[in-house]
């Protein structure tokens, strides 16, 4: 899976630049200056940009301010998660059903004020139980999600990520608490956010860009690249986050990126002829 000949054509061809987020175009509190102007350059030759992050545990307010501090120049329309895709689901498919939600109390403020029905944190009966990356989790609020699973509820979690990368190390992420879940209750979850087919509809849908006219970039095979190989979507992997280049040669059929790159350093010199460190 090495860069081919014609990756500057094959991107020049696209009009919507699909960005993760942590480990792609920063690392925690620690910009990739090369991920600002690769992006700059972007949007000076009349691409589109799009910010998409799995970590749904802050609300869009906090990827706004990080990313205009960072000098992205983010619109508020350019950023999205896996909350919005979750929560954009629960509306249109679900709407009116009650929900225990096991996150962080800036995810069930937004869910709160798009409407969606939350039962209390104590509550063990629920129509679903949505589980995300929740950095305030509790022995108790796993605990009732455990028990109103069993209950009946159905069972949603808004990504599928086991670790969240930062300049330390991994934390466990979404796809850990699920799994733990799972193990208890036997009930496995349907998931959102990237690589599911609910995440590239909303992004068509927002956007009114053509699968073959985008393009994700990101460093975690399992979701930012699978996302574009199953759906039809040219999917680039950069080498700045959780993916060496000995997993992605390894990778599984559906997870094999279109092209690799070490950083957004080097696909802003494949596509602009910019030298990195410029």
């Amino acid at each position: 899976m090495e860069n081919t000949a014609n990756a500057a054509q094959l991107l020049g061809e696209k009009e919507l630049f699909v960005f993760d987020m942590d480990g792609t175009i920063y690392l925690e509190d620690r910009v990739f200056p090369f991920a600002v102007r690769f992006i700059r350059h972007l949007r000076a030759h009349g691409k589109r940009v799009l910010f998409f992050t799995n970590n749904a545990s802050r609300a869009s307010d906090f990827y706004m301010e990080r990313l205009t501090r960072m000098g992205f120049e983010p619109a508020r329309d350019e950023i999205m998660s896996s909350g919005d895709v979750t929560a954009a689901y629960l509306l249109h498919h679900r709407r009116g059903k009650s929900v225990y939600l096991l996150g962080t109390e800036s995810l069930r403020a937004q869910f709160a004020a798009q409407g969606i029905p939350l039962v209390p944190e104590a509550a063990e009966q629920a129509d679903i139980v949505v589980s995300s990356f929740d950095t305030e989790l509790t022995y108790r609020k796993l605990t009732c999600a455990c028990t109103a699973v069993r209950n009946g509820a159905e069972y949603f979690c808004t990504h599928p990520d086991y670790n969240c990368p930062t300049v330390g190390g991994f934390l466990p992420d979404s796809g850990a608490i699920a799994a733990l879940i799972t193990a208890s209750t036997g009930v496995k979850p349907t998931f959102f956010g990237k690589p599911y087919a609910q995440t590239v509809q909303m992004i068509t849908a927002i956007t009114q860009t053509p699968r073959d006219r985008m393009c994700f970039f990101g460093d975690r095979l399992y979701t930012d690249i699978a996302v574009g190989v199953r759906h039809g979507v040219c999917a680039v992997l950069v080498l700045t986050g959780e993916t060496t280049a000995e997993m992605a040669e390894s990778a599984a059929k559906d997870c094999r990126p279109d092209l690799i790159f070490p950083s957004l350093a080097e696909a802003d010199r494949c596509m602009f002829g910019t030298a990195p460190g410029e």
